[in-house]
């Protein structure tokens, strides 16, 4: 109990006195006009209510990640306390910050643009790509996830409930965020929110009167409790997999939605980092539930082992803690939350489409011409094997993670600030997304070698990406000095003649 307290504590004094810090330091003002004054279309770039904001921008990045995420992450046992309150605090709320306030520094524009500005332009269409790929994956997999489920529980053909979410997902992308977006999610995330408060009160409940042991972190759980720990290497998979409340890329491609809605900077830190933290807190919840319920990170293993999913997880538990408002909870928790990200994930995909193309969002028929051959691919996506693909999303995402975090790096260099707040975060997401590939099955995407190696190799690449990093922007403020210079010189030698 002890050490789920002083967690939860540490993420509500992040806000408060970190997330304060980050605010200040990025720069924040109400005398910068955000893109919302200046660029309003009534569809993308419409002004919103900022406790709207916060709870769409929660939804956007919050979906199942938190819950899924967190049961899958705690079986790496209570190491996933520290990943999950350091890596929210100093990385994750960090990096959506930044995401999401460099969106504003820019037209509210997305994930390439702002990188190519920022890294390069080379980068951009490859960026694009792989961006435009994470989200239709993420789009097709809460198509075809909720339609299975919603099929099991009534009873009707999964192919019924799949036109009906595609429905949804169509109206969503294609008219203005306020209609639908911006009237259901105060609703959807407020009961994401009560489901988290309710399973969390249920859990301090029975720690306090002995019905539960509720782990601590201790030197005897500095070490891997998964099953299969030779698949399932703590480091680096559990950050891989637990990417949702500690520090998640995908957030990058979601933040510049909300950006186009907001009237003022100063609601950035709420927004934004306060949004991470909330994901962060939800996070710890399941997490300690999911261990605490099982008898700790041995139970939960065997019960994964025994053909328990996450979802059956989640339904057992809010059934037995709950009763029948759990029972109706955890439908809204399996079925609903993946929807609420499935559709920004579409409309997110539309954006990023419009923004490469250069193509004015603001009539149907251009909004129609983006969104009419995005959802024939994903319907057809819908109708192919897409549990190898998924397979890749989780490491696609932290890489991801790592290119935002050394574009916010890049941003501060060149408003000659000091770069260390996301340049460390940056290359230690590098050295994960690195030793990653080496270490991982051949069935999640990586090389399956020997985990020293793995570590030698992520060490020299994260390594090596920061001392290029300083080499570069170090290069380029030389660069801006000689041109000046020159520019200087050339203007005392030859003067501008006089009329």
């Amino acid at each position: 109990m002890i050490t789920f307290g002083l967690s939860i504590l540490l993420l509500i004094g992040g806000y408060f006195i970190y997330g304060k810090f980050v605010e200040k330091f990025f720069g924040a003002s109400s005398s910068i006009q955000t893109p919302l004054k200046r660029m309003a279309d009534g569809v993308d770039y419409q002004e919103i209510k900022p406790w709207k904001i916060f709870v769409i921008q929660f939804l956007n990045i919050a979906g199942l990640g938190p819950i899924f995420g967190a049961i899958l992450g705690a079986a790496y046992g209570p190491m996933a306390y520290i990943w999950i309150v350091l890596g929210c605090i100093f990385m994750g709320a960090t990096h959506d910050y930044f995401s999401g306030m460099l969106s504003i520094r820019n037209d509210g524009k997305s994930l390439p643009d702002i990188v190519a500005k920022y890294l390069g332009g080379s980068i951009k269409n490859i960026l694009a790509v792989f961006t435009g790929l994470l989200l239709m994956a993420v789009g097709v997999a809460f198509v075809t996830g909720p339609a299975d489920l919603i099929s099991k529980l009534s009873g009707m053909s999964a192919s019924f409930w799949l036109y009906i979410i595609f429905a949804y997902y169509i109206l969503a992308t294609l008219l203005p965020i306020n209609k639908i977006i911006g009237k259901i999610y105060p609703f959807m995330g407020a009961t994401l929110i009560f489901m988290a408060v309710a399973i969390g009160g249920a859990l301090v409940f029975k720690g306090f009167t002995g019905e539960l042991i509720i782990p601590e972190l201790s030197l005897g759980s500095f070490k891997n409790f998964h099953s299969n720990p030779g698949s399932n290497i703590l480091f680096p998979m559990m950050f891989i997999v637990l990417s949702c409340g500690a520090v998640s890329g995908f957030h990058a491609t979601q933040s510049p939605m909300m950006a186009r809605c907001m009237s003022d900077e100063k609601y950035g830190r709420p927004s934004f980092y306060g949004a991470m933290i909330c994901e962060g807190i939800v996070t710890l919840i399941w997490a300690t539930v999911a261990i605490a319920y099982f008898g700790g990170a041995d139970g939960l293993n065997s019960a994964m082992d025994g053909g328990k999913s996450p979802a059956i997880i989640v339904n057992e538990i809010c059934n037995s803690w709950l009763g029948r408002t759990g029972a109706i909870i955890a439908v809204v928790g399996v079925v609903v939350c993946p929807i609420t990200t499935g559709d920004t994930a579409f409309r997110g995909l539309r954006l990023l489409l419009a923004d490469a193309l250069h193509f004015g969002q603001k009539p149907m028929k251009n909004r129609l011409m983006i969104s009419v051959p995005m959802f024939a691919l994903a319907y057809f996506f819908c109708n192919v094997d897409f549990s190898t693909i998924w397979k890749y999303v989780g490491i696609g995402n932290q890489v991801l993670t790592s290119i935002m975090l050394w574009t916010g790096s890049a941003y501060l260099v060149s408003v000659k600030k000091p770069h260390w707040m996301l340049s460390v975060p940056a290359t230690f997401m590098t050295m994960i997304c690195a030793s990653y590939f080496m270490v991982a099955p051949y069935s999640a995407g990586g090389l399956s070698l020997n985990p020293v190696i793995g570590y030698i190799v992520g060490t020299i690449a994260a390594f090596g990406a920061f001392m290029l990093f300083i080499y570069t922007k170090r290069y380029e403020k030389i660069k801006h000095l000689n041109s000046i210079a020159i520019s200087v010189l050339v203007e005392h030698k030859f003067p501008p003649r006089s009329k």
